[in-house]
């Protein structure tokens, strides 16, 4: 007997093993509601066009609401004989509404259906992402809010480099989130060209309206060739892409939080919510949401570099190879859901340890900035003389093991003869980061007014 999905082609079914690698069901089945919105909108347009009757029109659209129904309800049986979504919602769409069922495929090709349900689904997906990152930017603002004025360390290096705030600190991040968003939606106004209607590769000759089908879904356009509509895969490229920066942006938080909340640190604190024990020592607290968020970086941009090298090789249009461009997809952009979320969760229940950040904040000779700021400005020496003067002072404090600002007067005019009592004012901490007043710097009056303004922003519609 013929094989019931390729027809007279084919004289049996596929080999055991065959059915195996090919089948995609067990992923693609998320794809359903994508599908079966695909499936109204193209069956609507080839009842306006005349293609199709309008009792059969009816009939289809009847039948797919009725398996929409069947798989929200959880009731629907996916098998995989039936090897994908769209052959398993045609399968029941026919014992539903009888053989009227197999009109649905007319000017179509699995090819461009996939295509289509893929840059819907990918579609929903960034606007959630979206969303969500929107969500930490806020709970990050809140925080830079409360803690403004909270001196913390500056690094680089991972070595103490000037005092900052942990306001100006949150604010970092909600900087890197915008320019993450900003992705997710280039990425979004790129992929959003409809491919319904290419069929397999070369068009179709029923006098369809793709313009309709790209409206009724919500598209700007339908795409505008055959060819690169089912063989592209640039929009779920460019979103993996989008997603692995941002993947990394947490990452490098989440590292700091897992330095941050260690004993030799303990510069902030995570609560039971987000924290873990050990089975063996009880006095442990472990920040395995962090580390897990951190780790999660690698399935992400690891689907990147996978789905590359799937798609640099192939001719065009469609080869079954693209199949692999799902389950990391879908692997990836709900992993980095998952870490959004869970960033979001730490943000707003971390509490920084104030007095160990400043005292932190004072160590390392992390004012020697200021003084040589302070040479410049007050007794016009060129920046690389008062470099060199502070560098030697900085090196008489190490030496007797104390800081800067426990330098007598005497020791600091053996550097530089013109120092006066007014250097001292510049070696706290708290006047360090009060006079980063340049625009993007850590004075506690700019972090309010960036973190107010984020807030703002934030609180505005989406367009």
């Amino acid at each position: 007997m013929s094989n019931r999905m390729w027809g007279g082609r084919f004289a049996s079914g596929p080999a055991e093993i065959m059915e195996e690698i090919n089948a995609s069901i067990g992923f693609d089945k998320r794809l359903a509601p994508q599908d079966i919105r695909g499936s109204l909108a193209h069956v609507a347009m080839l009842g306006a066009q005349g293609i199709l009757p309008a009792d059969d029109v009816a009939a289809i659209q009847d039948g797919l609401k009725a398996v929409h129904s069947e798989i929200e309800a959880g009731t629907f049986v996916f098998r995989r004989e039936l090897e994908d979504i769209h052959m398993s919602v045609e399968s029941r769409l026919t014992e539903i509404v009888g053989p009227s069922a197999g009109r649905l495929h007319t000017a179509r090709s699995r090819n461009d259906q996939v295509a289509t349900d893929m840059k819907l689904w990918v579609r929903d997906t960034l606007d959630n992402l979206d969303a969500q990152a929107a969500g930490l930017q806020q709970a990050l603002a809140e925080k830079a809010l409360a803690h403004a004025g909270t001196v913390m360390p500056g690094f680089t290096h991972l070595q103490s480099a000037q005092p900052v705030t942990f306001g100006h600190h949150c604010l970092a991040y909600v900087e890197m989130l915008a320019r993450d968003r900003g992705r997710f939606r280039d990425a979004r106004a790129r992929l959003n060209e409809c491919p319904l209607g290419a069929a397999a590769l070369a068009g179709t000759s029923f006098p369809i309206d793709r313009h309709a089908t790209a409206a009724a879904l919500g598209f700007d356009r339908p795409t505008a060739n055959s060819l690169d509509s089912v063989a592209d895969r640039d929009f779920a490229l460019e979103s993996l892409s989008a997603a692995s920066i941002c993947a990394i942006h947490l990452s490098r938080f989440a590292e700091e939080l897992v330095v941050w909340t260690s004993a030799q640190f303990d510069f902030v604190r995570l609560s039971d919510g987000y924290t873990t024990g050990s089975s063996i020592m009880p006095q442990k607290r472990n920040p395995d949401a962090a580390e897990l968020v951190r780790a999660k970086s690698g399935r992400i941009v690891g689907a990147l570099m996978g789905l590359l090298t799937v798609m640099k090789g192939l001719p065009l249009a469609y080869s079954k190879d693209m199949q692999e461009d799902k389950e990391g997809t879908f692997d990836a952009l709900q992993a980095l859901s998952l870490c959004l979320a869970a960033m979001t969760g730490m943000v707003r229940d971390l509490e920084p340890n104030a007095g160990v950040l400043a005292r932190a904040a004072g160590s390392g000779y992390s004012t020697a900035t200021d003084l040589a700021d302070w040479l410049v400005r007050e007794l016009g020496l060129p920046f690389r003389q008062a470099h060199h003067v502070t560098g030697r002072l900085v090196g008489v404090a190490s030496g007797k093991g104390v800081g800067l600002e426990a330098l007598s007067l005497p020791e600091m005019q053996e550097a530089e003869p013109r120092i006066t009592q007014a250097v001292y004012a510049v070696l706290g901490v708290e006047n360090s980061v009060a006079s980063r007043v340049s625009f993007g710097g850590t004075a506690p009056a700019n972090v309010r007014a960036q973190a107010e303004g984020w807030l703002a922003r934030l609180a505005e519609p989406v367009a």
